[in-house]
């Protein structure tokens, strides 16, 4: 198994089991963290949890369970998927998972970047867009669970996790793969431990991914 996806929801799971699918990426999705080993021959599993809302407690062990039992199946990359929305307040779940996640894998840094441009989520210099809307401008205001208050990226996570965070801007983004993963690694040593992306169009997601 080369890759494993951990998703807060049922929707964002088939979201993204279906992107992958569609890139010729064999994939399996499963509602739940499995109590037994499966035998699978896919190249991909996504977990679908139910932790967009839930307490952050309750978010982080059932993601490192979804984390424990991935690795159990020989599974070499790990993606957490959340909400294109960055649903979550500054009492959220994202940040603490985050937080959980590089911990159990001895990692210090990873790239935060909920663009998905098909859907039109963006993201450009460090502020999320929804449609031509900044986050905080669109419906989501007002959301009565998760109501988002602010749209830039940076400021959301570190008000939920114990890292720091710096953006990756679309100068850089838009330049050769060699000096965008020399920028990365240089302003993560320096500044953070969770850097956010901007991504406004999917052939830069190709080359984030790269």
């Amino acid at each position: 198994m080369q890759l494993g996806v951990i998703a807060d929801d049922f929707t964002g799971a088939t979201d993204i089991a279906s992107f992958l699918v569609r890139n010729g990426m064999p994939t399996v999705q499963l509602n739940g963290v499995p109590t037994r080993d499966i035998p699978l021959t896919s190249k991909a599993v996504v977990i679908s949890l139910k932790t967009r809302s839930c307490p952050a407690e309750m978010a982080v062990s059932q993601s490192l369970a979804a984390l424990r039992w991935l690795q159990a199946q020989g599974c070499q990359q790990f993606y957490f998927k959340y909400c294109s929305t960055f649903d979550s307040t500054a009492q959220g779940n994202i940040g603490p998972v985050l937080d959980a996640l590089l911990a159990e894998l001895g990692e210090t840094r990873t790239v935060i970047s909920p663009a998905l441009p098909v859907n039109g989520r963006t993201v450009y210099q460090g502020y999320l867009f929804v449609g031509e809307q900044l986050l905080n401008e669109s419906g989501m205001r007002h959301h009565p669970v998760t109501p988002m208050e602010d749209a830039h990226l940076g400021r959301l996570i570190e008000r939920q996790g114990r890292g720091k965070a710096a953006l990756i801007a679309w100068p850089i983004v838009a330049r050769s793969p060699p000096r965008w993963r020399q920028s990365t690694i240089r302003r993560c040593a320096m500044w953070c431990s969770t850097p956010s992306a901007n991504r406004i169009c999917s052939p830069r997601a190709w080359r984030c991914g790269r």
